[in-house]
């Protein structure tokens, strides 16, 4: 039987304390929660919990790297289907649509307006979003035979599109009473969109 390793508790420790900064951010803003509020969230010292964070910037870089690690798990599986379009519209509207997404992405609201006026922190999101269009650009370019550079050069504005209208539905309030319309009608945008592709795929073919 393998051995399956434990969690290293300062990782651990870390992912707890990212855990509390999302609901401190939740409750107060990202403005409005300090590092002493985040700590005491946390259950720490505040001199304690500098030495894991040493500053809100620290802390999204962080943030932004968990969240790009279930990504790639995303991504991953998604390479991997027969169908990678088809994957890819169902993880898309499994992401707009669960409750966590939408929990997420009033902190992600707070975290995008912080980015305009810090750049250390418009720098962490840009290269998340850089990121995430690039694992876009790969899958396209499997759907449509082609090589990766074709694909970015013919479909990376796709991605961004795509890109912003996840971000931006994720960031609508969930007691919004249109919230569930705005919903159907973002996702409807990406299916055209991926649908443009999808013909490719299917020409070529």
């Amino acid at each position: 039987m393998a051995v399956v390793s434990p969690v290293p508790l300062a990782d651990q420790r870390s992912a707890e304390i990212l855990d509390s900064a999302r609901r401190a951010f939740a409750e107060k803003g990202f403005d409005g929660a300090s590092m002493q509020d985040i700590a005491r969230q946390a259950g720490m010292s505040v001199g304690n919990f500098y030495r894991y964070f040493p500053s809100k910037s620290a802390i999204v870089e962080a943030l932004i790297a968990l969240d790009m690690a279930e990504m790639e798990q995303d991504f991953a599986t998604i390479l991997a289907h027969p169908n990678p379009i088809l994957a890819l519209r169902e993880t898309i509207e499994r992401k707009i649509t669960e409750a966590d997404c939408q929990g997420d992405g009033q902190i992600w609201a707070e975290i995008t307006a912080a980015s305009l006026r810090k750049p250390e922190i418009g720098d962490a999101t840009l290269r998340m979003e850089v990121g995430i269009v690039a694992h876009l650009t790969t899958i396209f370019a499997l759907a449509a035979g082609v090589a990766k550079e074709e694909a970015q050069t013919r479909w990376t504005a796709h991605a961004h599109l795509i890109v912003m209208l996840v971000k931006a539905c994720a960031m609508q309030h969930p007691d919004n009473p249109i919230t569930a319309d705005l919903t159907r009608l973002v996702m409807r945008n990406i299916n055209q969109t991926l649908d443009d592709i999808a013909t490719s795929a299917a020409l070529k073919g």
